[in-house]
């Protein structure tokens, strides 16, 4: 039973509390290390004890996608750097409350800083594997996916977007061999699913290898249904065009998807890495044996 477990948990809490503290008193050394170092000019704005820094403030722009042109518009530094203020006086208002000593919120910045080391270790390797790609690769890929490129063609579609969670096994079996797709939205309609339609391009470089092969064991007007999540998509081609993608956009997208690739390889591995080294203890050894498959550590 769960309850069994709750001494381990209260350890483990203690440990967290422990090793936030040990870096909370390093970080406050540092701290006041580095704010007596500081000159004027790297200081942008202080917040009762809290200092805001250049370096602060470009970090945050970076956080906010700013782009380059824009890290020196007044109107965006404005909003960024009062946004950044805010932040400030609400930590030292929690430091004054003394909220960085609850071993809930401990363990939450702790879980934070779990997350961007891991994400920084992800992100580095990623790039180093992005960088051993050579030209001859990149060629490659591009003759192994001729949808995407040599044999290109833009879809146009019609399509009925259902509202989320309407999508059920039932009802997509009971809409599947509908002659058109205006009977799917008179169906829909009868039942009171709410769902809106419309006509959109698709391009085969935008989906995977497999949703097009589906596509084309399809007649033009046949109904295919696509699900995501808890939402789904019934779709209808009406036409099609060939539009090669060749030189340098076909190379532009080709690295992207290679990337793309490397990432979800990259995360598959990490995760069947990391549930091969752990050891799971009491009950929670058997409910992870029963699923073992874990969630995307960059997430």
């Amino acid at each position: 039973m769960r309850f069994k477990q709750q001494s381990g948990v209260r350890i483990g809490r203690r440990l967290a509390v422990c090793a936030i503290a040990s870096l909370a008193s390093f970080g406050c050394s540092k701290k006041s290390e580095g704010t007596s170092a500081a000159s004027n000019s790297q200081i942008v704005a202080r917040v009762g004890d809290q200092v805001v820094s250049t370096q602060e403030l470009d970090t945050e722009l970076r956080w906010n996608n700013v782009a380059a042109d824009r890290k020196h518009d007044d109107a965006m530094v404005k909003r960024v750097l009062g946004e950044l203020v805010a932040r400030k006086y609400l930590l030292q208002k929690s430091l004054d409350a003394k909220l960085d000593r609850e071993p809930t919120v401990l363990l939450d910045v702790l879980r934070s800083r779990e997350q961007v080391l891991a994400k920084a270790f992800a992100m580095r390797e990623l790039s180093r594997q992005a960088s051993a790609i050579t030209v001859a690769d990149t060629e490659k890929y591009i003759v192994d996916h001729p949808l995407k490129f040599a044999k290109r063609k833009i879809l146009a579609i019609e399509q009925i977007s259902l509202a989320a969670g309407s999508a059920d096994q039932s009802l997509v079996e009971s809409m599947k061999d509908s002659p058109s797709i205006e009977k799917v939205e008179q169906r829909l309609t009868d039942l009171g699913i709410a769902h809106t339609r419309s006509s959109a391009s698709l391009s085969t470089s935008e989906v995977p290898d497999e949703l097009f092969r589906s596509i084309q064991d399809k007649k033009p007007g046949d109904i295919i249904f696509v699900r995501s999540g808890q939402n789904g998509v019934f779709l209808s081609i009406k036409g099609e065009e060939f539009h090669p993608l060749e030189g340098d956009a076909a190379i532009a997208l080709a690295r992207q998807l290679q990337q793309q690739d490397l990432a979800r390889a990259q995360a598959s591995l990490t995760n069947l890495t990391a549930s091969a080294e752990a050891k799971y203890e009491g009950e929670y050894a058997k409910i992870m044996g029963e699923h073992s498959e874990l969630p995307n550590v960059t997430n």
